[in-house]
């Protein structure tokens, strides 16, 4: 009897684990609260609707007197962390409603059938196939939630009636980045007279400390890895010191300073909070002139620009080829736009980035930074490749 209850319960767990992996849903306790499908990570979904009444009810709720009953399905999701959940759902035709409900103390399916459950965001007009919560909103999409840690909601689609279509779930729930409060200081100075080298990191926005994995090299004495949010050195010699600032869910920065044992300097380093739909330009990514061919110089920009898309395991971005070009975007330096663009992608994909987070697009000379430049280094800047979070 032991090893039946054994084999039963490793199979159900072994199902939830394949349902998980193919992403692609379908049960009858679907279209009830407490069947709701649970959404543990990052994806795309396949939830199919049962065309079956839901015994889960809303009636305590008269603002919801217009949601179709006879077709839904649901979803519940608890935030690993604090942060900010965004979604789409679509199906090829039709209308999709939305209700998001958060759990308040008790149950939440509870809570919801006794209409205590607050209601987070709605859309219920049976207007559009394609709804969800976005940075941008309106024509079916509301604005982005955000969530508390351990923070429960469930989400009830509803359609037409008796309807057996599929509605594919595109998830996104992005970890909040906590900004210290309180600077972390590291401070390896061995003279108390001497002058003083510090860096500082901070939040552009904000102007609060971030702690950061700050990188020195190239300057004898204090190469090396160094995590803290303010750093004191000293420093013995004139060099050229190569500093890199790293932080979870911010773009990298990158300096060489002029270092001297003579005077205090104090550098500051303030750092960008990734978010949707940002657009940033890649330095010193450079390609021989004419081509798509990437110069050896830009190979350390290129394995920093790797080495960020490691760390943010969760950002997907579009790559963007610009070129230099006087007059109407002409077929040739579009087609250089875009092969330079697919030859960074290509970069990326063979040392390690899944190719599914990254797209490559060329612009031509259709999005120039100067649009009538003067100078060899605006030129430069024409002639550029950028970066997009998608």
């Amino acid at each position: 009897m032991i090893k039946l209850l054994f084999f039963f319960t490793l199979a159900i767990y072994s199902f939830g684990i394949f349902a998980q992996k193919s992403k692609n849903i379908a049960s009858d306790g679907i279209n009830t609260c407490a069947g709701a499908v649970n959404i543990f990570e990052n994806g795309d979904f396949n939830l199919q609707f049962t065309g079956k009444k839901s015994q889960s009810s809303i009636s305590n709720y008269f603002s919801l007197e217009s949601v179709e009953v006879g077709n839904q399905l649901w979803v519940a999701f608890i935030a690993p962390s604090t942060g900010e959940l965004t979604f789409s759902a679509d199906k090829h035709s039709g209308f999709l409603q939305m209700v998001v409900f958060e759990q308040d103390r008790k149950e939440i399916c509870t809570e919801i059938n006794s209409g205590i459950a607050e209601i987070a965001r709605m859309y219920i007009k049976k207007e559009s196939h394609h709804i969800g919560l976005d940075f941008k909103t309106g024509n079916g999409f509301m604005y982005t939630l955000k969530m508390q840690k351990g923070k429960k909601i469930n989400i009830l689609f509803a359609t037409e009636e008796k309807s057996t279509d599929k509605m594919h779930l595109k998830w996104h729930f992005e970890p909040e980045v906590i900004v210290a409060s309180e600077p972390k200081v590291l401070d390896r100075r061995f003279d108390d007279f001497a002058p003083t080298f510090s860096i500082k990191v901070r939040d552009a926005k904000t102007r609060k400390p971030i702690v950061a994995s700050i990188s020195i090299e190239e300057s004898r004495g204090v190469d090396g890895l160094y995590v803290a949010s303010d750093l004191f050195l000293n420093i013995d010699r004139k060099a050229d010191m190569k500093v890199k600032c790293d932080v979870e869910g911010y773009f990298f920065k990158d300096s060489i300073i002029k270092t001297t044992p003579y005077k205090d300097q104090h550098i500051l380093f303030t750092l960008t909070r990734v978010s949707k739909g940002m657009s940033v330009k890649i330095e010193d990514i450079e390609f021989k002139a004419g081509t798509s061919i990437i110069t050896d110089a830009s190979t350390p920009k290129l394995r920093r620009l790797k080495d960020f898309l490691l760390l943010n395991s969760q950002i997907s971005i579009e790559i963007q080829g610009h070129v230099f070009a006087i007059g109407d975007n002409s077929i040739m330096g579009q087609k250089i736009s875009e092969a330079r663009a697919k030859r960074v992608r290509k970069y990326l994909i063979d040392n390690g980035i899944d190719k599914n987070r990254l797209k490559a697009k060329g612009y031509g000379n259709t999005m120039p930074v100067f649009e009538e430049p003067k100078f060899s280094y605006e030129e430069q800047a024409n002639r550029r490749v950028e970066i997009l979070v998608l």
